[in-house]
């Protein structure tokens, strides 16, 4: 019987090692700063545009 040591020193060669995941949060956080004014132009827009067609 092989000891406990070994089965763990053949599962990390034979397996790669997995790559660390992204956060979907972590990833638009940085981008923050330019997505939350332009998406603020961009409502202002459409409500301007709603209220004058309304009018």
């Amino acid at each position: 019987m092989s000891s406990p040591a070994d089965r763990s020193t053949n599962a990390a060669h034979s397996s790669p090692t997995p790559a660390q995941e992204q956060d979907a949060v972590e990833a638009i956080v940085p981008l923050m700063p330019i997505v939350l004014p332009v998406a603020g132009g961009v409502l202002m827009f459409l409500l301007a545009f709603i209220a004058i067609y309304m009018a």
